[in-house]
């Protein structure tokens, strides 16, 4: 099991590195004037070092609002699913976990992929921009800003599990059905320890990082596999989460990355958690907007496209 308290000790050793990207794409605590559209960073060569952890006990945050509405959640998190369009995941015979998630959660009706295929919308909404891909081609090692690097400057953590990883850290491109295409942080320079395989996922929910991404292998993620299975296998690893969340400050949020090619890239997106008002929400957003929505959780200035699209809002239990 990994300790996200060491993990943000040992983070520190590549903050310095991390913090300079950040500050050399123009981060900082105060949103700027968003550009019309963002531009992919510089590819680059840069290493990822190896950085261990334990384990410890993290210290509960009370929840506080914060300008924008968004809660600032203990734990938040993501888990992606494969090339479905909107209502085929949810209020079918296929779907109980979905479907019951649903109803007890927030269902963007209006919520759409950047682009075709997969690895661009895994890149958008962990760096706000697709960095120039128009193919699921491996590997690819970029610079500039993203959720990871931006979790881990501010003092907080992120982790990301897959399914079928072979081993911590791992930086091939395939293994078995293990595909990196789907684990954005990999093509970032970010700890080593950041990239987990779905058994470190642990079981007791206080042990996780403040955000992490859950990414099923190509079987479970309905991409090879049936849409069924991808229910059973999200009701098997995230109900017990999906549950605990409601009453622990903390909060799931389930995408698909994007839709068969034939709806206009619409997607079904699911908030369930603590101060989530469940219904459907017809506001138009975007992996960038579920980005910004992330950022403004943990009080991060939003970056390349999530300055343009705003955070999810109308939806939280503190808003009128």
């Amino acid at each position: 099991m990994i300790n996200v308290r060491r993990v943000r000790i040992a983070a520190a050793v590549v903050i310095v590195a991390t913090t300079s990207l950040i500050a050399a794409c123009g981060a900082s605590s105060t949103v700027t004037t968003p550009a019309a559209s963002p531009t992919p960073p510089t590819t680059t060569s840069t290493a990822v070092p190896t950085i261990s952890a334990a384990i410890s006990t993290p210290t509960p945050r009370a929840a506080v609002t914060g300008a924008d509405g968004v809660p600032r959640y203990d734990h938040i998190v993501i888990v992606v699913e494969e090339n479905k369009p909107y209502g085929d995941l949810v209020g079918t015979t296929s779907t109980p976990f979905l479907s019951a998630l649903a109803t007890g959660g927030a269902v963007l009706g209006q919520s759409y992929a950047i682009s075709h295929p997969s690895e661009p919308n895994y890149l958008a909404l962990f760096s706000g921009s697709t960095q120039g891909l128009s193919s699921d081609s491996c590997p690819h090692q970029f610079s500039g800003p993203n959720l990871g690097a931006s979790l881990i400057a501010a003092g907080d953590t992120f982790i990301g599990y897959s399914e079928s990883l072979p081993s911590p850290g791992y930086t091939g491109c395939s293994a078995g059905t293990y595909a990196r295409k789907h684990a954005p942080w990999v093509n970032f320079a970010l700890p080593a320890s950041t990239s987990q395989p779905m058994t470190a996922f642990p079981t007791d929910f206080t042990q996780l990082p403040d955000l992490s991404f859950v990414i099923p292998n190509l079987q479970d993620d309905m991409h090879d596999g049936s849409i069924e299975q991808g229910d059973q296998w999200l009701s098997g690893h995230l109900g017990a989460y999906s549950t605990w969340a409601a009453t622990h400050n903390s909060l799931l949020v389930v995408t698909t990355d994007e839709d068969d090619t034939n709806h206009a890239n619409h997607i079904t997106t699911i908030l369930a958690g603590a101060h989530v008002r469940a219904g459907q929400y017809p506001t138009r957003t975007d992996h960038y907007g579920v980005l910004h929505t992330l950022l403004d959780s943990f009080r991060l200035a939003p970056f390349a496209g999530a300055t343009s699209t705003p955070a999810i809002n109308g939806i939280w239990t503190s808003q009128p």
